[in-house]
């Protein structure tokens, strides 16, 4: 399931980010959800949470 529909994540939920450093490179970032920060219902991108750890990044693969 890909991270571009904001209804699939919720807080708690395991998922894979990529921060925005990594973005050239693709890294993958696993982490729990913290914090919802895209409002829009869906992103073409993927959705901007924030990690328990505090990281910041787009959702592209959760579980």
């Amino acid at each position: 399931m890909s991270g571009t529909n904001r209804a699939d994540i919720h807080p708690g939920l395991a998922v894979k980010i990529v921060l925005k450093k990594d973005q050239r490179s693709g890294t993958l970032t696993s982490g729990i959800v913290k914090d919802l920060l895209t409002k829009s219902p869906n992103h073409p991108h993927g959705i901007k949470v924030r990690l328990e750890s505090g990281d910041v990044g787009r959702v592209k693969v959760i579980g």
